[in-house]
């Protein structure tokens, strides 16, 4: 070992090497599984401009309730985290399965909400009626979803909060390919079955999850030391046990539904202005995918890291943790995004076979790689705030944070409407303002007094 990495280590109790060990298993499976969102809007671009549209509209929707339970699993993530670094580990298993029981009360209350209101509610918001009848088709058939991918962010949860992070590659692939082979045969109807267009990219991939829900208990069971976990034995339902649960997660699930509630809303608004705008913007989100997951994943090992540290006693440590984070994430993603932007044509030529579609599309792709300069310091720095078990706090970061990005997306599109590639520096106003403020609660440092 270098005297340099000696000193890293001294400072942050973790060398560069250590971080990309943990952090590359959650990139490669937020990778793989943004490749179903990838794959869905591939096949879409050869079925229609409409129905390329309604599945970023339907996508968004889906996730921004999805991310309700999501944000739950964050909040269990938080406290497994602290909980291994203070080598408490029969705990864990209890807060694992007392997530499962209320993530699965979350999915059948949400599934059947859906059903119910999901027509009424697109209906309300979209103003094409082609996109609108798409859209609800997507999602009739998409929240079968939620009872399987809920599970399976527990799941995750579960392994970032140990760091036994290589576990998710596997998981990741078994989906993506299950994804893939479902998508082919439902959405043009190839091996005898009917095409379903939009619909079959629904049922595709829910039974994409439930794939990855039945490789997770099976992988669990076999090549993870289960009872060291206390996941051998399930817990009855408690209710004092998960108040302690939500006392942490329940400010992370309002924030992250909040959170793509507003984005749902920028997809919304440019709807508004016109099919052509809305399927580049689906698109756009689309090529997001790869640099966006890589920024996630640093983000995501930096806020458990944070709060296995705090844990272990090293509450010191953090800001310079936070800061290796940036650093490292810096020198992975803007290679990434330097090559998107040297060969745009290259890149949304996997989306559609338009050229005109393709044209279009340029500048806006140009406009979503000049975020990352701001992204990449504001999602960590943000993800550390929750590390810290402070969630009420990220909330109330959050929603200063929405709110003047809902306040420009109102201004640049809806009164100024725009071109397309000019709303979408509405994602650098939000990565922005989290930045600024998420770095000003560190530095305060009056996070370093909180226990959970």
């Amino acid at each position: 070992m270098t005297s340099t990495t000696q000193t890293i280590r001294q400072k942050t109790g973790y060398s560069y090497r250590e971080i990309w060990l943990i952090a590359y298993p959650i990139l490669i499976s937020l990778i793989m599984e943004q490749l179903i969102g990838i794959t869905d809007t591939a096949f879409l671009g050869r079925v229609g401009e409409v129905e390329l549209g309604a599945s970023a509209i339907a996508g968004v929707y889906y996730l921004a309730i999805f991310m309700i339970g999501f944000g739950f699993t964050i909040g269990s993530q938080i406290l497994m985290a602290r909980r291994n670094g203070e080598q408490n580990y029969k705990v864990i298993g209890t807060i694992f399965y007392q997530g499962i029981y209320f993530l699965m009360g979350v999915s059948a209350l949400v599934f059947t909400l859906s059903q119910l209101f999901s027509e009424q509610i697109l209906g309300f918001l979209i103003s094409s009626e082609h996109i609108k009848d798409a859209a609800v088709s997507y999602i009739r058939w998409r929240v079968y979803g939620f009872f399987f991918s809920f599970i399976g962010a527990m799941f995750r949860a579960f392994f970032v909060g140990t760091t036994q992070t290589k576990t998710l590659t596997l998981n990741s692939i078994v989906m993506v390919l299950s994804n893939v082979v479902f998508n082919y045969i439902l959405i043009f109807g190839n091996f005898g079955f009917p095409a379903l267009g939009i619909a079959g990219a629904a049922i595709g991939s829910s039974l994409a999850e439930l794939v990855s829900v039945i490789f997770f208990i099976v992988y669990t069971r076999r090549k993870i030391d289960y009872r060291k976990y206390g996941l051998n034995r399930i817990p009855r339902f408690r209710v004092k046990e998960l108040r302690l649960i939500m006392q942490i997660s329940l400010w992370t699930m309002i924030q992250n539904f909040v959170s793509l509630s507003t984005w749902f809303l920028f997809f919304i608004f440019i709807e508004h202005l016109g099919e052509r705008p809305l399927a580049i913007s689906n698109i756009i989100r689309s090529v997001s995918s790869l640099p966006f997951m890589t920024v996630t994943a640093f983000a995501s090992t930096c806020g458990a890291l944070v709060s296995n540290r705090i844990g272990a006693g090293y509450i010191r440590q953090v800001p310079s943790l936070i800061n290796q984070h940036i650093r490292l994430c810096f020198a992975v993603v803007i290679p990434i995004v330097c090559l998107i932007a040297l060969f745009p044509g290259i890149v949304l030529h996997i989306y559609t076979d338009s050229p005109d579609l393709i044209e279009a599309s340029i500048y806006t792709l140009w406009v979503l790689c000049s975020t990352y300069i701001v992204q990449i310091p504001g999602f960590i720095y943000f993800q550390s705030v929750s590390g810290t078990g402070n969630t009420r706090a990220a909330f109330r970061l959050e929603l200063g944070a929405l709110g003047v990005y809902i306040a420009y997306i109102s201004i640049v599109i809806l009164m100024l409407k725009m071109n397309v590639e000019f709303c979408w520096t509405a994602e650098h106003v939000y990565a922005l303002c989290i930045w600024i403020f998420s770095y000003i609660y560190i530095r305060r440092r009056k996070w370093m007094q909180k226990s959970i």
